[in-house]
């Protein structure tokens, strides 16, 4: 069992084994196990994700010999012939601005939108004084590529990128960058406006915000029960 973020921290590991699981053993078996080897994480199982081989699964879904499984906290977010390990990346690296606009950038491309989200020095009245993310990188950028799938079927656009830099972050560093391209503006905004509130809802990424008095992981609302909802339909023309 691998373990992310605020869990991987209240057990003091990142990945648990458990011996002699069962044959029928579901993933909920084997969160239960997790949860009695270590109390402190119980009061979190109403939140708690679970995830088989890179794919949202429910607590219901079978265990097989080679899975890779793991609990997630909640989140808190087609190549088109390009390579998609460059097209959508989580990594401990700087984020190069100029590089991801680059990367989608054509001749037939009138617009590109280019979104970035950068350390803030306060948060809610507090002093932010740096920020820690972590992720889940083989899963995570699974997530994304099927986030730039959901663009390309609601808008004409051209090409999609995202990045995301996990680790220690200072204050003005930036963390996300999104690049859409398309033929038009509208559609270029629309799908970098669309791609990063997907993101932030569906794609494995914690952040640990440290304040000059103390620490929060910043968690959002993703449950056990929306992992495995559709995503939007396509907006009708």
């Amino acid at each position: 069992m691998r373990l992310f973020a605020s869990l991987a921290e209240t057990a003091g590991a990142r990945e648990v084994r458990l011996p002699d699981i069962p044959r029928s053993a579901t993933v909920g078996d084997l969160a239960e196990a997790v949860f009695g080897r270590y109390p402190a994480l119980s009061e979190l199982r109403e939140s708690v994700i679970y995830a088989v081989n890179s794919e949202y699964v429910r607590p219901d879904h079978p265990v097989r010999a080679g899975d890779e499984v793991a609990l997630i906290p909640p989140v808190s977010g087609g190549a088109s012939g390009r390579d998609a390990d460059a097209l959508y990346r989580i990594s401990a690296e700087p984020l190069d601005i100029q590089a991801l606009h680059d990367l989608v950038r054509a001749d037939s491309s009138g617009a590109v939108s280019l979104f970035v989200g950068v350390v803030r020095a306060s948060n809610q009245g507090r002093d932010v004084a740096y920020l820690e993310y972590d992720a889940y990188p083989a899963m995570g950028t699974k997530i994304m590529a099927q986030i730039g799938d959901e663009v390309r079927a609601r808008w004409p656009i051209t090409a999609i990128a995202m990045h995301h830099r996990i680790g220690r972050l200072e204050i003005g560093e930036a963390s996300v960058a999104i690049a859409v391209a398309a033929a038009h503006r509208a559609e270029a905004i629309a799908g970098c406006h669309y791609a990063i509130d997907r993101l932030k809802a569906m794609v494995p990424i914690w952040k640990k915000e440290v304040w000059t008095d103390g620490a929060h992981w910043i968690e959002g609302s993703l449950t056990p029960r929306d992992e495995a909802a559709p995503s939007p339909e396509p907006a009708q023309s």
